[in-house]
């Protein structure tokens, strides 16, 4: 799972990519240039570290998350091009973003419109969003047209069925409505797949509050979209310390739970995704996959001869594991299973693949 972080300048971007990430990136004015710093770090799963003390493996792996702070993102910063190519390059490679958008109040840390306004600052950026999207529309609209007239390649029912799908498109971002408001059906989302539609991608908008600042009353009810409230800052503090000052200063500051794990509970719960676990005395392993996923993706998902020769996924829950206390005792109760390829993994699965190749 890739997630960008953006926002406007002085909004606290990197503030909270260091909260994150336990980083220590200076969090000084880039002056408006394209700069991405990026990192990956470990998923906090308590079932992981459960699972590890019950077997002892060799190794122990938690599933990543890649974060990259994306500077230079400014309104008016999409031309009527687009964004530049190397950002939107970027943004395009993102499986959803954090947008921050500042509410604390700084007069040290000057805001780029002069006043802080979070409702404007979260418009003003979508805005730029929508714009590079449509861009990209109308630029496929014409391509279709083009090769609809000139024909000699793909059928013509194939092309107009993309025409008529962009047409759908245009229409919602001509309202000014993210693409992620639409409803597709299979085909449509695989025609879109390589398009990297920026407002398709959930977004997790970050509300970056001062010290004690309640959080401000925010109108965003877009699909696949939630709102947070952070303080950036007091996070970021409590990530450089060691977890028994952490524990003692949350308490202090009524923080209940660290960004990292909030921010990632969320993007996980907004994209869809969920975890599954493999066992051993090798290694315990976090692995992530899709809401819904069949037992043949995970399976894909750990290597793909696994999915190419799967026989049977032997399968048990972690809450059975736990209670259970061992894989020996879950089989005498009977609780360890055998599921075929269209099993629908469901989120804290114990799975080990039998597979031929």
């Amino acid at each position: 799972m890739k997630l960008g972080i953006v926002g406007l300048s002085q909004s606290g971007k990197t503030t909270l990519f260091n909260a994150l990430t336990r980083g220590d990136q200076p969090t000084t004015m880039s002056g408006g240039r394209f700069d991405v710093h990026t990192a990956v770090v470990d998923v906090p799963d308590p079932r992981v570290e459960r699972l590890s003390e019950m077997f002892r493996p060799r190794k122990t792996t938690f599933a990543k998350v890649t974060y990259a702070d994306i500077a230079g993102l400014e309104s008016g910063s999409g031309s009527r091009d687009g964004f530049p190519g190397p950002v939107l390059n970027q943004l395009s490679q993102m499986d959803g973003f954090i947008h921050v958008v500042r509410c604390f109040d700084n007069p040290s840390v000057p805001h780029p419109f002069g006043e802080v306004n979070p409702q404007r600052d979260l418009e003003a950026l979508d805005s730029e969003f929508l714009l590079n999207d449509l861009i990209l529309v109308e630029r496929k609209q014409e391509r279709l047209q083009d090769e609809l007239r000139k024909g000699g390649g793909r059928k013509k029912e194939e092309i107009q069925r993309e025409i008529t799908l962009f047409e759908k498109l245009h229409a919602v971002l001509e309202e000014e409505k993210p693409l992620r408001t639409l409803e597709l059906d299979a085909d449509e989302e695989k025609i879109l797949s390589g398009f990297g539609f920026l407002t398709r991608k959930p977004v997790l908008v970050v509300l970056n509050l001062g010290e004690g600042q309640p959080a401000p009353e925010i109108a965003y009810q877009w699909p696949h979209s939630a709102l947070v409230p952070l303080q950036g800052q007091l996070e970021m503090e409590l990530a450089q310390l060691t977890p028994e000052e952490a524990a003692m200063f949350m308490e202090e500051y009524g923080v209940e739970e660290l960004s990292l794990s909030k921010v990632i509970r969320l993007s996980y719960d907004l994209m869809g995704l969920q975890s599954f676990f493999t066992v051993g005395e090798d290694e315990v392993r976090a692995w992530t996959v899709r809401r819904g996923a069949s037992a043949v993706e995970a399976a894909g998902t750990i290597h793909t001869d696994l999915a190419k020769g799967f026989i049977r996924a032997e399968v048990i829950s972690y809450e059975d594991l736990i209670a259970l206390g061992s894989m020996a005792e879950a089989r005498k109760q009977g609780k360890l299973r055998l599921e075929g390829k269209e099993y629908r993994v469901q989120d804290g699965d114990i799975l080990h693949i039998r597979f031929n190749v």
